[in-house]
């Protein structure tokens, strides 16, 4: 669970939406196949939401979780060894037969650096197999830059733009030169349920999303902003009549099988 900002994550605002969050995981495993003998990288494995499905999909490899929140690294459970590392500076100490990254490389620059560079770890017949959501351009995401630069537009002029997650070809493209790749994309109807204060939409990208924006206002700031996105969200997304709202959700998937 990479991120630029400086505070740490929220393990229990996160796992409020577990289950629509470890679908596209599953969905990411499914497609993995065999690695050869060695060690399972969970990179960016946050609380440790897919260690279990891992864990039984490989039960005789070594299960590694990278992450850079001790919040989160706190709460995972089910590695046989977890490790405080930035993603991007990470290295392993032993070639991994899979590297798993579940929703958390969208956070980091330069996919065109850092997909050939995770590809390069591996041995040969070694996996990346990585899903992140593509989501920037959605109303969810959208709203979010357009309430910070109505409300607070100088709390938000040196905040760096979220790297847009590329289309599933720009990923086969980039590494098929290297092995074979596997690449597609869903968009998920997720379905969520009503909540006691704001919007649902809201609860949902509070703890991911809208975390670099919530850390820049202080208390009477946050208010205003969750109003004023609230409102814009109930545009977008109207309310179903339980008070839940239906959030389509774009997620991109790669396999990559080293030659």
């Amino acid at each position: 669970m990479t991120a630029t900002a400086n505070k740490d994550w929220n393990p229990g605002a996160y796992a409020k939406f577990r289950g629509l969050r470890l679908r596209p995981a599953l969905d990411l495993m499914a497609q993995v196949g065999t690695p050869p003998p060695g060690p399972v990288v969970d990179l960016g494995c946050g609380d440790g939401a897919a260690a279990a499905a891992l864990r039984a999909a490989f039960p005789e490899r070594a299960l590694i979780g990278i992450d850079n929140s001790p919040a989160m690294l706190k709460a995972a459970q089910g590695y046989d060894a977890l490790h405080l590392a930035d993603i991007a500076a990470w290295q392993p100490e032993t070639p991994p037969a899979l590297i798993f990254s579940n929703a958390a490389l969208q956070w980091l620059p330069d996919h065109a650096r850092l997909m050939p560079h995770l590809a390069g770890m591996l041995p040969k017949g070694g996996v990346l197999a990585v899903q992140m959501p593509g989501q920037t351009q959605a109303p969810s995401h959208r709203l979010l830059r357009d309430t910070a630069a109505a409300l607070f537009p100088e709390h938000f002029g040196d905040l760096p733009e979220r790297q847009a997650v590329a289309k599933p070809e720009d990923y086969w493209r980039l590494l098929s030169p290297l092995g074979n790749v596997l690449a597609w994309e869903t968009t998920y109807v997720q379905q969520l349920g009503p909540v006691t204060e704001g919007h649902p939409v809201r609860a949902f990208t509070e703890s991911t999303a809208m975390r670099p924006y919530l850390e820049r206002l202080d208390r009477p700031e946050v208010s205003a902003f969750r109003a004023a996105y609230d409102a814009a969200l109930a545009r977008a997304y109207p309310l179903l009549p339980d008070g839940g709202a239906l959030l389509p959700f774009r997620r991109v998937f790669f396999v990559f099988v080293k030659e």
